[in-house]
């Protein structure tokens, strides 16, 4: 069975979902308000250097400095600042290690950038001056000059031949990436859209020099038009569109780009909203939840935190046939798949811990490391697998360029502040004897205490905790009184000293 790409185009926000043999594998959305600028290349100017950490801070004109690493800083466009490093009469395609960045960018420099990475919570946007432009078969990098294939092109003599063909047609000044959809391309074919992504090359430095920081040089195409170049393989079925004006432009886009896509691009007419009728949006909410249930009865729960994301898989319902040992395994290896596909479902990057059930047999868990190695092949973001640690935990890394999914779709929930959890009823009604006790220490002429408290609270104090109240009026000889009020937090109370 082959892939779906389903897109959905409503007022403010475009959707588009990628649908494989098991179900939905991925999401991506983009709303008008929150455009993406991952992969836009401006002409920026250096606010701030920071030679502590190798790094300069850079204005490009969206409202906050990006992040320059000296480790991203090409020598290409900076000849002039590299010209005691040039040899043979040719400048260095990466800065060599222990070159300060001081020596290399000042204050008020304009330099060409590209996003590498979206701004993530109140971090900037992580730039670059190694620029890549993606086309259907091949991504450009001007500023380097090997050529590499695609992770999920597997075939050697494939691979091998694509590589020699791209770096027989090339510019030797030019690096190359060939995409996974280059599989079983002619030379026209990666030719062609070679000397596309040149030009298009040429017009952005051309647009550059006529143009004074910060300024925006190159947009990356719109979700739909993105979806046609990236997503769209030989495997894919049908790409429907349930949006009239977004389907005609996708047509036109697909006639010169994508002409494979032009016969499997359908308009989506029915009434029913179309990630409705696929089943998409009961999946994104499942997505957005904790605990991914197994079919085998076993279940992960997925912890996303600032620094890292954590992984734990537990047998739950499964009991297994035979001993605890296979159980175990049989539970790890369905986990594995499953944790792949949540990875990659949810968008999930950076560092990663993985918690599997612990193992004794050193061979059950390379086979268990082995599934999730190939699970994660379909991944178009690149990870790394470091093995299991003494303690038996799974550390991996993925590349992050994007918020995940929970992180564009929530935000901090309002009432519990983001913990997860809030105080239960008794904690609150502990918490208030206190307060009571320190607020009659303060006031020790005052013989009444006005509690005010959340309803499920104050019924608690009444309700559960009567002969505790009666007893702490005795020992402070105060009355207390207790009053509900509904609109306060469930962790909210105010208590007050009267004169009665």
């Amino acid at each position: 069975m082959g892939s779906k790409i389903l897109i959905n185009v409503d007022l403010k926000e475009t959707r588009v979902a990628i649908i494989e043999d098991y179900g939905l594998a991925e999401i991506y959305v983009e709303r008008k308000s929150e455009k993406t600028i991952a992969g836009n290349i401006y002409k920026g100017r250096v606010v701030k250097v920071l030679p502590g950490m190798d790094a300069a801070f850079v204005d490009i004109g969206i409202g906050r400095a990006g992040f320059l690493y000296v480790s991203e800083v090409s020598p290409v466009d900076l000849a002039e600042e590299f010209s005691e490093l040039v040899e043979d009469g040719q400048l260095p395609k990466k800065v060599p290690k222990g070159v300060p960045i001081e020596d290399i960018l000042q204050e008020g420099q304009e330099v060409i950038v590209q996003v590498a990475k979206e701004p993530l919570g109140s971090k900037g946007p992580r730039l670059t001056s190694h620029i890549t432009l993606p086309g259907r078969y091949l991504i450009l990098m001007p500023t380097m000059t090997h050529i590499g294939v695609s992770h999920r092109i597997t075939n050697q003599e494939e691979r091998k031949r694509l590589k020699e063909t791209v770096d027989s047609i090339r510019d030797q000044n030019h690096g190359f990436i060939v995409r996974t959809v280059s599989e079983g391309k002619t030379e026209e074919e990666l030719k062609s859209d070679m000397e596309y992504l040149l030009s298009l090359w040429e017009s952005i430095k051309k647009k550059a020099e006529k143009t004074s920081a910060p300024h925006l040089l190159y947009t990356d195409l719109n979700l739909p038009a993105r979806a046609l170049r990236d997503f769209f393989t030989a495997d894919t079925e049908e790409v429907l569109i349930d949006d009239e004006e977004t389907y005609e432009a996708c047509l036109e886009f697909a006639k010169s780009f994508v002409p494979k896509a032009t016969g499997k691009l359908k308009f989506y007419r029915d009434p029913m909203p179309i990630f409705h009728r696929f089943g998409v949006e009961e999946e994104i909410n499942k997505a957005l939840g904790k605990k991914v249930w197994l079919k085998s009865g076993g279940y992960i729960v997925i912890e996303e935190t600032e620094a890292l994301t954590a992984i734990d898989v537990n047998t739950g319902k499964f009991v297994g046939k035979n001993n605890l040992e296979e159980t175990i395994f049989q539970t790890n290896l369905e986990a594995a798949k499953e944790i792949a596909h949540q990875i990659r479902l949810r968008n999930i990057g950076g560092i990663i811990i993985i918690d599997f059930i612990d193992m004794s047999s050193e061979e059950h868990k390379e086979e268990v490391l082995r599934t999730l190695k190939e699970a994660l092949q379909k991944d178009r973001y690149p990870s790394s697998i470091q093995g299991f640690t003494d303690l038996g935990l799974v550390i991996m890394t993925r590349k992050r360029v994007k918020e995940s999914l929970l992180k564009t779709l929530c935000g901090t929930c309002s009432y519990c502040s983001g913990r997860g959890y809030v105080k239960p009823p008794v904690t609150v009604c502990y918490e208030i004897f206190r307060e009571i006790k320190r607020v009659k220490a303060l006031n020790p002429n005052r013989n009444l205490m006005f509690v005010e408290a959340h309803p499920s609270v104050a019924k608690f104090m009444i309700e559960e905790e009567h002969d505790s109240l009666e007893t702490l009026e005795k020992q402070l000889e105060v009355k207390i009184r207790v009053q509900e009020a509904p609109h306060y937090h469930q962790e909210q109370y105010k208590v007050r000293a009267l004169l009665c």
